[in-house]
């Protein structure tokens, strides 16, 4: 049975098996989307769920005239990901696993960090302290640009400008 008649199924009836199928075609592409934001596993399957969920209460707003059943779902998906970093708890669990999670690692973990995580490091560890401050907000806490200029007191195009530049310094060290 091809994905539109499964998905028709789904709609029409609610059908567990047609659902269930969808769910085994899509759940890894769907979890990879959403563990590239969130990086963490655990947490991304859980997000997983939910977005299988919403999937399940509101499968009646998809509409096959707007899109594709894949590119509704990578919304969905996205959207619960980018929610969820968005979200008082995430914030709090995060805020310790900045930076900071190179710092005092023990044997075990060090042999999880891959070498390209440690380079990284030493390269940002390199930047001047605006730049990873900004880079520690921004892509390790998840902060939006609004949010990291209100967290830095300094203006949102401060903001912008110095994450682009300290971005575009951070590629230029990677390419060396």
């Amino acid at each position: 049975m091809d994905v539109d008649n499964l998905v028709q199924k789904f709609q029409e009836e609610k059908d567990v098996l047609a659902y269930e199928k969808l769910y085994e075609m899509y759940n890894k592409s769907m979890l990879g989307v959403i563990n590239n934001i969130l990086r963490d596993e655990d947490l991304s399957k859980d997000v997983l769920q939910e977005v299988f969920l919403k999937v399940w209460d509101n499968i009646e707003s998809y509409t096959p005239k707007k899109g594709r059943f894949f590119t509704w779902l990578l919304n969905i998906s996205r959207n619960a990901a980018i929610d969820k970093t968005r979200s008082k708890d995430y914030r709090i669990n995060k805020q310790n696993q900045s930076l900071d999670i190179f710092v005092n690692i023990s044997e075990q973990e060090e042999k999880e960090v891959s070498d390209e995580e440690k380079s990284l490091f030493a390269k940002i560890q390199k930047m001047s302290e605006k730049c990873r401050k900004v880079i520690d907000l921004i892509f390790y806490k998840g902060y939006t640009q609004r949010e990291t200029s209100e967290e830095l007191d300094i203006p949102l195009g401060t903001v912008k400008t110095r994450s682009r530049s300290c971005l575009e310094n951070l590629r230029l060290s990677i390419n060396r």
